[in-house]
């Protein structure tokens, strides 16, 4: 049976779950120098600016090949069974599983007639570039403006990212095994120096919600499980920086060395589910790792403190939370209060001998009871302890990257621009955000400098002030 573009682009091809279907396409391999792959993208059009490929899951498919393909820049056919990405929000939308080559594919339709058909799903900005955004370009008869430079010496710093498709998959068909999305390309094309690369190790035992718009737990895990997938989300860790040449930093002296000379990363972990409960679990994760930046909680209630999206267990920080918290402090390792409510948050800054960073949300005068956004008063907790908040991206919070820049100057506003910070969630969101790619760095600059901010201020804003953090808990 075959299956035609539209389909995947309408969201229909849903129909044909299970079943075996024909689709042409050109390939993009995880790495650019394979002679031949397993496991690829495929797009309908060929890709028009190397590496770049839409970030959209409804623009890509996913192919899992029975046996490796040969790379190629030819248009091809292929035979396999269709499945979708079901409620892993990080996969693509659809995937072929057990796929071969049939043969090279036919005339696909013009480039005219693709775009007219299917704008939305962004591939018109190879025409600017790979990682480029239909909102980012300059209005017709309108002067671009100037690319924006941090100052010499001033690093950009993501505070939390799941760039690259770092976490294992929920799928447990895929599981580590699905393929990397590029990343160190996106973040020299945007200027970003280094991201705090966050691994999660609770996505067994969480799910995407009813609603769709957040995560849940969803069973107990048995004894041994979440320090068994930390194991695998750290080994896809380092199988992801050594596929990227990426460098790791560990120490204030490595992020003054590394980051200027390429893209780096600070290893952390979202959620500490991987202790079980056990405090040598982080020394281990700390010298064997290389593990530097630690988020305490996730989207399950764990033996560290409650949650802001599930109703409270411990009353905020639990004791066993506030020894992480010490000898997080005594090991050198960022404390990250994100996710956690505002109780665990007052606990950790009374305990904490360091500052704290919550790493990704955004300002709310009043947030519902199961919100991801902070009050200022919970804000004002972190920024008393000298730390950082990070602005996320999320479109549930901000319509473009103006709306965000104006939810950095509200925070900045309430905290201080020496508190605030750049928390992307790179691939993290179940929605699409409105920051999708490192690429997208100098749009997100410019639209904070038309906001009113400085450019010495942009400089603490997008790297400087976790940077002070970073060297202060670590050393």
């Amino acid at each position: 049976m075959k299956l035609e573009w539209a389909e995947v682009h309408a969201g229909s091809a849903g129909r044909f779950e299970g079943r075996q279907v024909e689709i042409a396409g050109w390939m993009i391999p995880p790495d650019a120098a394979a002679r031949a792959v397993d496991g690829f993208l495929l797009v309908a059009e060929a890709p028009c600016c190397g590496p770049g490929l839409p970030q959209d899951a409804q623009a890509c498919m996913e192919i899992r090949a029975a046996l490796p393909v040969a790379v190629t820049g030819r248009a091809i056919v292929l035979r396999g069974w269709l499945r979708s990405g079901g409620d892993d929000p990080e996969a693509w939308r659809y995937r072929l599983d057990g796929a071969v080559l049939i043969d090279a594919a036919p005339a696909m339709p013009g480039r005219r007639v693709f775009l007219a058909a299917g704008a939305a799903l962004g591939l018109a900005a190879c025409a600017r570039g790979p990682f480029a955004s239909d909102a980012d370009a300059a209005a017709p008869g309108e002067a671009a403006a100037p690319a924006w430079q941090p100052a010499p010496g001033a690093l950009t710093i993501d505070m939390h990212s799941h760039g690259g498709r770092v976490t294992v998959s929920r799928d447990p068909a895929l599981g580590d095994r699905r393929p990397f999305l590029p990343l160190a390309a996106p973040m020299r094309a945007g200027g970003m120096q280094v991201i705090c690369l966050a691994i999660v190790t609770d996505t067994t035992v969480t799910r995407v919600s009813a609603n769709r718009r957040s995560f849940e737990p969803w069973r107990k895990p048995e004894p041994g499980e979440l320090h068994a997938l930390g194991q695998a989300e750290f080994a896809r860790a380092r199988a992801l920086i050594a596929h990227e040449k990426l460098q790791v930093v560990t120490d204030a002296a490595s992020l003054a060395r590394l980051a200027p000379a390429g893209p780096s990363v600070i290893l952390a972990a979202e959620g500490a589910d991987f202790l079980e409960g056990r405090i040598e679990r982080v020394d281990e994760a700390y010298t064997e790792q290389q593990l530097r930046h630690l988020q305490l909680t996730h989207y399950r209630v764990n033996e560290l403190g409650d949650i802001q999206s599930e109703a409270p267990v411990h009353g905020g920080l639990s004791d066993f939370g506030a020894a992480v918290v010490r000898r997080c402090n005594a090991l050198g390792l960022v404390v990250d209060v994100a996710h956690g409510t505002y109780d665990l948050v007052k606990r950790a800054a009374a305990v904490s001998s360091k500052p704290l960073v919550l790493s990704h949300t955004a300002l709310a005068a009043h947030p519902g009871a199961r919100s991801r956004l902070v009050s200022p008063d919970h804000a004002r907790v972190i920024a008393g302890t000298g730390g950082v908040i990070g602005v996320w991206p999320s479109a549930g919070s901000f319509r473009d990257l103006a709306g965000m820049a104006d939810g950095i100057k509200r925070m900045v506003d309430v905290v201080g621009v020496d508190h605030v910070g750049l928390g992307s969630d790179m691939l993290g969101f179940i929605s699409p955000p409105v920051f999708r790619s490192y690429a997208q760095l100098p749009a997100l600059a410019q639209a904070l400098l038309a906001g009113g901010f400085r450019p010495a201020e942009l400089d603490k804003l997008l790297g400087g002030n976790y940077r002070r953090v970073f060297e202060a808990s670590v050393g």
